[in-house]
């Protein structure tokens, strides 16, 4: 068993932007980011599964997604950033950390909205990367990743960045009229060196070809 006896509270992660390689995360400031976030989310190639599995959206008008993310700008929790593309300049996702417990030391990474241009490129992964370097960094034993069982692409993205599953919440929520089983998942600190190891140098330009393709995967560089 753990000896916690000397267990202190970790600090409140701060809003403050993360830059990487591919991606920067951004504080969520509807003045800066509202423009080009709501583009993204609505350009085409449209990605049917975008709002499926959220809570909120889609959204009809641009009013009324205004007015939800002046709402959530303003919170400490969720804590919300943007993530900025470096090689477009703009804007082309969000997520957030959640449920923020300095206490024990768990946070979890929740509303993960990106746009089409954003998924499955390495800048989507960093964007994780940066958040759980972010609050290993200050301490935390546990970073959380839950969502719809049904949702296959959330579960295996999870499952690909080193997250465990570790069991189903059956019927624990209703979601835009139907039941939601919640599939959890967690990445503790005692993981976190061998994850951020893989991560790293996955996220090397030496793991790309010329065209942007990777050399080895995350999964691989993490089983090693």
């Amino acid at each position: 068993m753990t000896d916690l006896a000397h267990w202190q509270s970790c600090p409140l992660p701060p809003h403050a932007p993360l830059a990487g390689r591919f991606v920067s995360l951004e504080p969520l400031d509807p003045a800066r980011h509202a423009d080009q976030l709501w583009t993204a989310l609505q350009a085409p190639p449209a990605d049917p599964q975008q709002w499926q599995y959220m809570a909120y959206g889609p959204f009809a008008a641009r009013a009324e997604f205004d007015a939800w993310l002046a709402g959530v700008a303003v919170g400490s929790d969720p804590l919300f950033f943007a993530v900025r593309d470096h090689a477009s300049g703009n804007v082309v996702g969000q997520l957030a950390l959640m449920r923020i417990t300095p206490a024990h030391g768990c946070v979890e990474i929740g509303h993960v909205l990106f746009a089409p241009p954003l998924q499955r490129t390495p800048g989507a992964s960093e964007a994780i990367y940066l958040l759980a370097r972010l609050v290993f960094a200050l301490g935390y034993r546990r970073l959380e990743w839950k969502c719809d069982a049904d949702n296959t692409r959330s579960r295996r993205a999870a499952e690909r960045l080193g997250f465990v599953a570790e069991g189903l919440f059956r019927q624990h929520l209703v979601v835009k009229g139907r039941n939601r089983d919640t599939a959890w998942y967690a990445l503790l600190d005692g993981d976190w060196p061998r994850c951020r190891a893989a991560f790293e140098r996955w996220l090397a330009a030496d793991n790309f070809d010329a065209e942007g393709r990777q050399r080895r995967g995350l999964a691989e560089l993490r089983d090693e």
